[in-house]
């Protein structure tokens, strides 16, 4: 494609396929070879708001699979407001591309999703990375009204992707979000974007019930021997990094990166290392 860096030319050109699936339809694109690796997407999340140069860096080595749950973007139905319904949709995707083994990427509220895919499917889920997110059950330090404010408009601008994504007390933070904003925007279809409160509310009742946690997510996650990577910025404004502090110690198998100056979208600040330390986790964990 003429004028676009060839770094993302793989991510821009993947074309969009559909699984048919009991009672839905989900959207994905596939891109890359090599072991799977599921990506669990954001609070308003579509196919085209990954950064397409870390989707690429991470397609070096993994075959990277990306999706729009039920009933957001091109999929069918309407998005369940438990999380572990949604974390079907993981599951039953594995299974339509017959993938017996994947790891999982789950940002923000994906992050939620992959957490109780790695705890309901141990058989599938080899590798959990956590991007942006929090522990399930109740965290002391709630997200701040910045984020509100900014991520319930109907649709966002860039600076409101500053606040929502990177630290705006970063000049170097706000300098990658533009970069990042500018590969993401060549190819963005801003009417797939959730716009409504109707939708915006089965997103947070499915968060209410995972901070409720009546399935016992918090205890079940100590005990999880499956290797867990989390990657936070040092200042997230939905999720915030403190909150793991009191849990880390009691996880058995886990192991956390924080990225300063940086907020809740670390892998779009940095996708040419975050791909690496991922990578090399996937690699080197077991």
């Amino acid at each position: 494609v003429s004028g676009f860096p060839t770094y993302a030319q793989k991510a821009f050109e993947t074309k969009t396929q559909f699984a048919q699936l009991e009672g839905r339809i989900l959207a994905y694109r596939s891109i890359g070879k090599g072991s799977p690796i599921i990506f669990i997407n954001r609070f308003r999340g579509t196919l085209d708001t990954w950064d397409p140069l870390f989707l690429d860096k991470m397609a070096e080595n993994y075959n990277v699979i990306t999706f729009e749950y039920t009933g957001i973007g091109s999929s069918t139905g309407t998005l369940p407001t438990d999380i572990t319904v949604v974390a079907k949709d993981v599951k039953d995707l594995a299974d339509y591309l017959k993938i017996k083994k994947t790891a999982v990427l789950g940002w923000s509220y994906g992050g939620l999703v992959a957490q109780a895919a790695t705890i309901l499917y141990p058989d599938l889920v080899t590798h959990s990375i956590l991007v942006g997110t929090n522990p399930p059950g109740k965290n002391e330090i709630p997200l701040e009204q910045a984020f509100l404010d900014a991520a319930l408009k109907p649709i966002n601008n860039f600076d409101d992707e500053v606040i929502l994504f990177f630290e705006p007390k970063s000049q170097a933070s706000v300098t990658a979000a533009k970069a990042s904003h500018d590969r993401i925007a060549k190819r963005l279809d801003v009417s797939k974007i959730p716009s409504t409160m109707e939708v915006f509310n089965l997103y947070f009742k499915g968060g209410e019930g995972f901070r409720e946690d009546k399935q016992n997510f918090r205890e079940q996650l100590k005990s999880v021997k499956t290797p867990i990577l989390i990657l936070c910025g040092d200042h997230d404004v939905s999720f915030a990094v403190e909150n793991w502090y009191p849990f880390t110690r009691q996880l058995q198998n886990a192991q956390m990166i924080i990225f300063f100056q940086s907020g809740h979208g670390p892998q779009h600040q940095y996708p040419n290392l975050t791909a690496k330390y991922i990578s090399d986790f996937i690699k080197l964990s077991k």
